[in-house]
């Protein structure tokens, strides 16, 4: 009889990175369908080209050498779709592409390819066009207008280095003049207009300016919670600790601050907390660390929202977040048993 003896470990799991990206992008998918409904055109032409643009950088890079990783381990798919889920439907489309450029780029190839990457890639991409593209990253278009199957919002078809076409007289020729563009948080922000919690978190309500539901992003981050692919800490603490200082300041002056639930269904919070706060490189392993790290990322996305110039902080406190994990990675280890009591003999 043979006896082959190998080293730990000795129960192996079948999860693979491939397996995991890939129940990340099928997860994905009705989210993608959710925003191409709303928009349109305009919405699949900007996560095809966003994707293929994050495509093309990553086989470059890989060509180059400069990378970890594979074309197929899906990774650069990931980054596409949810980058592109990030931007407005009619951001034009060459700056899509150059977002999903610099995703690959800085947010991943210059630290070594998969696995490396000190920050998530997506908001990366999403962080350079919010500051070389701040009025076209701005300009939101209204959901679920006429045409929009048929017909492309007419900025997402802008030259490079063109002033995108102004979209009023497009809503003028859809007898929809009087419909506001700008997002709930920025209608909130600006204009002290608080939309209804329903609507944000079905987001099926016609011609408000807001991403797929928040509602069917938690569906969708539930499967995968299930599968095991993502840790529910993350974004419970993201969202919890979002609520908790919302519920204060709301008590505090309920006519100056919104309400909590419309801090958490508005904007990209649940986005931001299911599926780009729990990306397993950027983010704590320790269980204690992602509760310190998921409520870091809420309150600072709340001080933001109500103290800072933009109206949106999610994207601002993620990265805050990554870069903070090294940190409390270290001061959330767990102790090994018995080093607390040979500490206590040294110092005595």
């Amino acid at each position: 009889m043979r006896v082959e003896i190998h080293s730990a470990p000795h129960i192996k799991a079948d999860n693979g990175v491939v397996k995991i990206m890939r129940n990340v992008v099928w997860s994905l998918l009705p989210l993608c369908a959710f925003f191409i409904w709303q928009y349109g055109v305009s919405a699949l032409s900007s996560l095809i080209v966003v994707t293929a643009a994050c495509l093309a950088a990553e086989a470059l890079f890989l060509q180059l050498g400069r990378q970890s990783g594979d074309l197929g381990d899906w990774s650069a798919v990931i980054t596409g779709l949810l980058l592109a889920l990030t931007l407005p439907p009619g951001f034009p489309l060459w700056m899509g592409a150059v977002a999903g450029f610099i995703a690959i780029t800085l947010g991943k190839a210059i630290f070594g390819g998969v696995g490396h990457n000190l920050f998530n890639p997506a908001l990366v991409g999403r962080a350079f066009v919010q500051a070389a593209f701040p009025v076209a990253i701005a300009s939101y278009t209204p959901s679920f207008m006429p045409g929009r199957l048929t017909e492309f919002i007419p900025s997402s078809l802008a030259w490079p280095f063109m002033a995108p076409q102004d979209t009023s007289a497009w809503l003028l020729a859809s007898h929809l003049d009087g419909v506001s563009g700008a997002t709930p948080l920025a209608r909130w922000k600006f204009e002290g207009v608080v939309a209804s919690s329903f609507d944000l978190l079905t987001s099926v309500s016609g011609h408000m300016a807001i991403g797929p539901s928040p509602l069917l992003i938690l569906l969708c981050g539930g499967y995968l919670a299930v599968r095991g692919y993502l840790d529910w800490r993350i974004p419970a603490a993201v969202m919890g600790s979002a609520a908790a200082l919302a519920t204060v300041m709301f008590a505090i002056d309920p006519h100056h601050y919104p309400d909590p639930l419309f801090v958490l269904f508005s904007g990209g919070l649940v986005l931001g907390a299911v599926y780009m706060a729990t990306d397993m490189v950027t983010s704590p392993v320790t269980p204690k660390g992602m509760w310190l790290y998921g409520a870091l990322i809420g309150v600072l996305t709340v001080i933001i929202r109500y103290s800072g110039g933009l109206p949106e902080g999610v994207m601002y406190a993620i990265l805050i977040g990554n870069a903070a994990t090294p940190m409390i990675e270290r001061v959330s280890q767990p102790v090994a048993f018995g080093t607390a009591v040979k500490r206590k003999e040294k110092q005595s």
